[in-house]
């Protein structure tokens, strides 16, 4: 059973509609021809395989910024969070985490915190791992208030194929680390920004796993930081 649980994962809710759709394409391509009948059971598993949803288990020790998204450090440098969620009008580090159609795609809280605002904007499709991507796609904004008051953002940004963000959390919202708030389907980035004066811990390239890779580690609040 161990084994079997380590190739068969749980699969989001959200994807079952999609499976059965691949699955009842598949009985039609068998009675056109069973060669492509084969090639909608390959496709029908890899959509159960991109909707897979598994367990996670985020570090134990207080103050640990993890991953929002399983995939690779795409771009890591300064920039203004999203203007629809009313934050301060600076740059804060940015850390992007670009999701290709095999990754999991099923998105995490990084950090123990409340939701404050939840902002969706229309844009376009470009290829998720460009820098504009950031500014010119579709994307779902989360700002993020800890308990010592400072804040971070986690962006959802749509890809050269996503056509659907999905948010699961509204405004008020308390939320664990690692604990699940969206996911994007087929291809897309998640763009974290880092609290005032918290370095990342990673790099360029690096592969990340959702709700357990740490990102950054937060340092004791200024006096500035903690009465603002």
């Amino acid at each position: 059973m161990h084994m079997l649980a380590t190739f068969i994962k749980p699969m989001h809710r959200e994807g079952i509609r999609f499976v059965a759709i691949f699955a009842a394409v598949t009985v039609v391509l068998f009675l056109i021809a069973t060669p492509l009948g084969w090639i909608g059971v390959v496709l029908t598993i890899w959509c159960y395989y991109f909707f897979r949803d598994p367990e996670r288990v985020p570090p134990g020790r207080p103050g640990l910024i993890v991953s929002p998204a399983d995939g690779v450090v795409s771009l890591i440098e300064p920039a203004v969070p999203p203007a629809e969620l009313g934050m301060p009008d600076a740059a804060l580090t940015r850390v992007s985490v670009f999701m290709n159609v095999f990754n999991c795609h099923v998105n995490r809280i990084p950090i123990a915190s409340e939701v404050t605002q939840v902002a969706y904007r229309p844009g376009k499709f470009l290829n998720a791992s460009l820098d504009k991507a950031s500014a010119d796609n579709e994307r779902n904004s989360l700002c993020l208030r800890l308990d010592d008051g400072r804040e971070l953002a986690v962006v959802q940004i749509a890809g050269l194929v996503a056509r659907r963000i999905v948010c699961f959390v509204a405004p008020g919202a308390g939320m664990r680390t690692g604990e699940r708030f969206g996911l994007i389907r087929f291809g897309s980035r998640l763009d974290v920004y880092l609290p005032d004066g918290v370095e990342p811990l990673v790099s360029i390239g690096q592969t990340m796993v959702a709700g357990e890779t740490v990102l950054a580690e937060l340092g004791p609040a200024t006096e500035y930081q903690a009465n603002t």
